[in-house]
């Protein structure tokens, strides 16, 4: 179920200063919970912030839990960034988040049907909102929870343009795993199944967590394409900036998504969190990069885990990355 924010509420995240303006004093909200559609078509807004707190999906993958406590740092770090000559709060409507937290809080992860159930109502639910909010022209941006939320994005953004899409995403996985239950590890796959996408590039994936049953199922497919982080970042058989060329050409014929998963960053709290990764300033590239095509038409950020770290700074370190993360992506498309 959605529950938005009223204007009030978005106001008690902001830290008011005299002088300055916060990106939290000018977004737009929802004023009415039963004209929500109307709202989200009728207002000047072009980027629709959506919060998924859930780790459910996580958890069915046999991941650390935590990706649930990332969205309100993040909008936080978010409205309390300067609005300045590089970004205008005007331009930003904070729809709200998918609520499921009491399904989280009470979620045991050997109940294998109980959390397929939960996932497939979890799709349901955000597929409408983004296929609604897209109806609406509007870009969705999109603050998890688990990988497994690729779905709902990928059939939301499917339906509402009426046809089958293309992905890229920057991960450690590919997140093709079986089609089995529902979890952060399939996400793609039923997308792939069920016919909502249609080309697919998987940029980082890592040597020794790519099971060689999901090679051979890329290998077969030539609507699959991936580079390895070991070839950009290891072996320098390739460069980084070369790779982001040669993705968004298999890509860019058209309208795609962006979906980043924090676990492909160095030591960064996520759900899979790995010691060896790309730089937070070369993931803030690719959003950058390929936010700046004009089919580039949703970004998806997700496994962010700041409650894993026992570092007292990691939750705003994390929210505040996730928003270095969503006003990169506004400014590729306004700037």
């Amino acid at each position: 179920m959605l529950q938005t924010f009223s204007s009030n509420t978005i106001l008690e995240f902001v830290s008011l200063r005299d002088g300055e303006s916060k990106l939290g004093e000018h977004v737009q909200t929802i004023h009415n919970n039963k004209n929500v559609v109307e709202e989200l078509k009728a207002t000047s807004a072009t980027f629709i912030i959506l919060g998924v707190p859930e780790d459910i999906g996580v958890q069915m993958n046999y991941g650390n839990a935590g990706a649930h406590t990332a969205f309100i740092p993040a909008l936080q770090a978010l409205l309390n960034t300067q609005q300045n000559q590089f970004i205008n709060g005007n331009d930003i409507l904070i729809l709200g988040y998918l609520d499921f937290l009491d399904e989280v809080i009470d979620f045991n992860p050997e109940d294998r049907n109980k959390g397929n159930e939960l996932l497939k109502k979890l799709d349901t639910e955000l597929s409408k909102w983004i296929s609604i909010i897209v109806q609406a022209n509007k870009i969705p941006i999109v603050i998890g929870g688990g990988h497994n939320n690729s779905y709902g994005n990928i059939k939301g953004f499917s339906e509402a343009l009426n046809q089958s899409v293309n992905v890229i995403n920057l991960d450690a996985h590919t997140d093709l795993r079986k089609l089995e239950e529902r979890h952060s590890g399939n996400g793609f796959s039923y997308a792939l199944q069920h016919g909502f996408l249609d080309k697919y590039f998987m940029f980082g994936l890592h040597e020794n967590y790519t099971p060689q049953y999901i090679f051979d199922l890329i290998h077969n497919n030539i609507n699959l394409e991936y580079n390895m982080f070991e070839e950009i970042a290891v072996y320098k058989s390739t460069t980084f900036e070369s790779e982001l060329q040669r993705a968004l050409n298999f890509i860019a014929e058209k309208p795609f998504g962006i979906e980043i998963d924090l676990d492909c960053i160095q030591s960064f709290p996520s759900s899979a969190m790995t010691p060896s990764g790309f730089s937070p300033e070369e993931a803030r590239r690719v959003v950058y990069f390929f936010g700046k095509h004009k089919s580039a038409n949703y970004l998806h950020v997700c496994e962010g885990a700041p409650s894993l770290s026992n570092e007292k700074l990691a939750t705003k370190q994390v929210g505040k990355y996730i928003s270095y993360l969503i006003t990169d992506f506004i400014k590729s498309k306004t700037n």
